[in-house]
């Protein structure tokens, strides 16, 4: 969903990086993006480690939701990513089953999917949060692919991050990688397709991928 179908990117380095000041931690911009794609609970786990902080991760990760969902809440001119509103019609219509599978909240992922009219496409919809490993594990694709009754190997991913394309390939999945320039640094190399817009997607060529 992050960076797919709402280009949140920017807004989480806008508020992580807040957060960071606030903690009066150094984090580059190299190790900011790693984090893309996995779940806060994890970003906060391995930043706490790594930079020698005191702090409960849960509260952070309370904190760092708490300013998403009031943003989500309030902006008024959230829009879908480009063209990725019309793939999602055109697999829908030609008989796809859709599963979104995300490192966000549950609440976070209802209210996203209804701001964009886009709750009746989904069969399923997995939270990272409400399972024990986090992308780049593989357990969220799993589990996507069980809600969809379908093995892994009949699933197709489609990623923005590093971390994404690694649970899916890990998971037994064939993924499309897109590039988010906003997604920041992310190595899309592993994915068996690598796109720059949705424009180059529509059903028959996924059917036939």
């Amino acid at each position: 969903m992050d960076g797919v179908i709402i280009d949140s990117e920017p807004i989480h380095f806008r508020m992580e990086n807040e957060m960071f000041q606030e903690l009066k931690i150094s984090v580059s911009y190299e190790e900011h993006c790693s984090y893309v794609g996995t779940s806060s609970q994890n970003m906060w786990t391995i930043i706490a480690q790594k930079h020698d902080l005191n702090v409960e991760i849960k509260e952070l990760v309370k904190k760092q939701h708490a300013l998403y969902m009031t943003y989500l809440l309030n902006e008024k001119d959230l829009r879908p990513i480009p063209g990725v509103v019309e793939l999602i019609e055109d697999l829908y219509h030609s008989g796809f089953g859709l599963v979104l599978a995300s490192s966000s909240y549950m609440e976070v992922i209802e209210v996203v999917l209804s701001k964009f009219n886009l709750s009746n496409y989904f069969m399923a919809r997995v939270s990272g949060t409400e399972l024990a490993n986090s992308k780049p594990h593989p357990e969220i694709f799993i589990q996507s692919a069980k809600l969809a009754k379908s093995e892994p190997g009949q699933c197709i991913v489609i990623e923005d991050s590093q971390n994404g394309i690694t649970s899916a390939r890990a998971a037994g999945m064939k993924c499309i990688g897109f590039v988010n320039s906003n997604s920041g640094m992310q190595d899309l190399s592993k994915a068996d397709l690598v796109i720059h817009s949705f424009d180059e997607l529509n059903a028959e060529a996924i059917r036939a991928f």
